[in-house]
């Protein structure tokens, strides 16, 4: 039977439609088997307040079966159909919008998920290509990494699921919006335990041997940082989507979108003079991006900023990578007045101005010249150690129990 489009406006999975007597199934990980699927009776985070004007085509449902039996265990490709109700679809509140992208928090098989909405830069024409990204990013595991729970495509956009975590972005911990001078990293030793789990999760991005292969993030920025509470640690977000939804690198055999540019990814401020010149990331142009954020965590200021001028005639553009190379030519005191005033002084200079040695050596022009992120993350193990014994001999606490709630 032929349905309309309406007809097909926020239904429940289709394995939930076959009949009232039987329970829904999803597929377990092993694809021969299943298991009971029990999909919630609502959403507890649903509003009206969006619409998405992507349209549905049922024969996406059978596409992503076919994709979801030829990948291995532990590695989820989701029915379009779950995408939609558990978005009630993608009607319910926006948990956050930006030009690139959306994304909702909602459940999905009784977890708490963040789904995001990206725009496919290439159409997919390469199915082994993509269950092999896929599979490479879901069997990542790592403390400092965000669980990505698999994904779901359909036209021209990837819905990309990860698991929940309680807690605020980077960005927003450094830069409170709504109080300026208030930051819940007030202390040094918090600021020195986000850049060693942040450095010790890139490194098993690009070094675990458990991947069999490396990954390259390419999008490294502040907002793509989630600081959980209550104990302020670091989680990286986002990593190999770049890959899935067609971005560059090894993605030879996908088609372009479109018959614009091909565009390449990366943040504004984050991103090496290789890359903005070439348009290919690499591990070293994750290094240099990985060394603005070390900057960012050290000074509490913004990669790329503007200022006034100081003749009354507008604004310059100041980097964050200027300012400190700066600050470490300009000889004694010069780190000192450079590191986030919010900290109160109240940290060891000397591990301070390695530091900030260790984040310029990361944004050396020449990738060459950058240390591969085992090295990185080995020096700053060391930096935390320091802080920490400096933070026991003053009598300062090493355990940290925050509320990230808005103040």
């Amino acid at each position: 039977m032929c349905r309309s489009k309406r007809s097909t406006d926020a239904l429940p999975p289709r394995s939930s439609r076959i009949s009232a007597s039987v329970k829904p199934f999803e597929f377990s990980s092993r694809r021969t088997s299943f298991v009971p699927y029990q999909q919630p009776s609502g959403n507890r985070f649903t509003s009206t307040s969006t619409t998405n004007s992507s349209s549905y085509n049922y024969k996406d449902d059978y596409k992503d079966m076919e994709l979801r039996d030829t990948l291995p265990e532990n590695v989820r490709v989701y029915d379009f159909s779950e995408i939609r109700y558990a978005t009630s679809n993608f009607s319910a509140k926006l948990f956050s919008c930006s030009s690139s992208s959306k994304s909702w928090r909602c459940l999905i098989g009784g977890k708490d998920v963040i789904i995001f909405q990206r725009k496919l830069r290439q159409v997919i024409s390469d199915d082994e290509e993509l269950n092999k990204r896929l599979s490479l990013i879901c069997k990542s595991s790592h403390a400092s990494l965000i669980k990505l729970l698999g994904a779901s495509v359909s036209g021209n956009y990837i819905y990309i699921v990860y698991e929940y975590i309680h807690g605020a972005n980077l960005a927003d911990c450094l830069r409170n919006p709504r109080n300026p001078n208030f930051t819940v990293l007030s202390s040094w030793l918090s600021r020195m335990k986000i850049v060693a789990d942040l450095a010790h999760g890139f490194d098993y991005l690009h070094h675990s041997t458990g991947l069999n292969s490396s990954i390259v993030h390419k999008h490294i920025k502040t907002s793509s940082i989630i600081i959980s509470e209550p104990g302020l640690n670091a989680k990286i977000c986002h990593f190999g989507t770049a890959e899935l939804r067609g971005e560059g690198g090894k993605m030879e055999q996908w088609k372009r979108c479109g018959s614009g540019t091909m565009k390449f990814g990366g943040a504004r401020g984050y991103m090496s003079p290789e890359y903005l010149t070439t348009g290919r990331p690499t591990q070293k142009s994750d290094v240099f991006a990985f060394g603005v954020l070390v900057l960012e965590i050290l000074s509490g200021k913004e990669a790329l900023n503007y200022e006034p001028s100081g003749d009354g005639g507008g604004y310059v553009r100041v980097s964050l990578i200027e300012k400190a190379r700066e600050a470490v030519g300009g000889g004694g005191g010069g780190v000192r007045r450079w590191v986030d005033k919010r900290v109160k002084d109240s940290y060891p200079v000397e591990v301070a101005e390695k530091m900030v040695r260790l984040g310029l050596d990361c944004v050396e022009d020449d990738p060459h010249e950058r240390p591969g992120m085992d090295l990185v993350a080995n020096q700053i193990s060391k930096m935390y150690l320091e802080s920490q014994i400096w933070a026991n001999k003053i009598g300062f606490p090493i355990d940290f129990t925050v509320s990230l709630a808005p103040r």
